[in-house]
């Protein structure tokens, strides 16, 4: 009885059963934290022991205004050039673009950790603008971190290159707590001098 049961449904296909694959949303979890807060660290292990495919969204705009034939490419330059934020609609695409890829390559990867995203309310609005009903945020982790680890991350990494130029007269100091306007000047101040 169960053998004609089964004779009667349907038969998939390879292209049912890849229309099926399609039909699947990315499972997203966004990844939010200070520099120094370990996000990266974590994003690796979290990879390792659940099988998330670890997306950042800095990555996959850097690695875009490389390709020679990138649509985006020049666009993104100039707006890293010019020190602006790059349209949302460039960075959803790129991440869209890199999940239905991951998910087309093995229809098993689709639980995604984005790395960086979204940084501010023009992100998430453009996100839910564009990715409504294309892919369930599963949740934020955010990892809180005091400025005394911050900072202490900065020290432990990056001071022993700033000592060590200070040592040959070649670190330019600028006080980045004040308006873009006036650290600029600084900065324009600088190279003026030094070319």
């Amino acid at each position: 009885m169960v053998y004609r049961l089964l004779r009667t449904l349907p038969r998939i296909s390879a292209a049912s059963f890849h229309s099926v694959r399609q039909i699947m949303k990315p499972f997203v979890v966004f990844v939010l934290g200070g520099p120094g807060a370990g996000k990266g660290t974590q994003c690796e292990r979290i990879v390792q022991k659940y099988g998330y495919t670890h997306l950042s969204a800095g990555d996959l705009l850097r690695d875009e205004r490389k390709k020679p034939d990138s649509q985006y490419g020049e666009l993104i330059e100039s707006y890293i050039r010019d020190g602006r934020i790059v349209p949302v609609e460039i960075t959803i695409s790129l991440l869209q673009r890199a999940m239905e890829q991951t998910m087309a390559l093995d229809g098993n990867k689709h639980k995604f950790l984005i790395d960086g995203f979204p940084r501010n309310e023009d992100n998430l609005q453009g996100w839910e603008r564009t990715m409504n009903g294309k892919a369930d945020v599963s949740f934020v982790l955010f990892f809180d971190c005091d400025n005394e680890v911050i900072i202490q991350t900065y020290l432990q990494s990056t001071r022993p290159i700033i000592d060590l130029y200070e040592k040959t007269g070649k670190v330019k100091k600028v006080d980045a707590s004040k308006s873009v306007d006036e650290v600029f000047t600084k900065v324009q101040d600088i190279f003026d001098r030094e070319g």
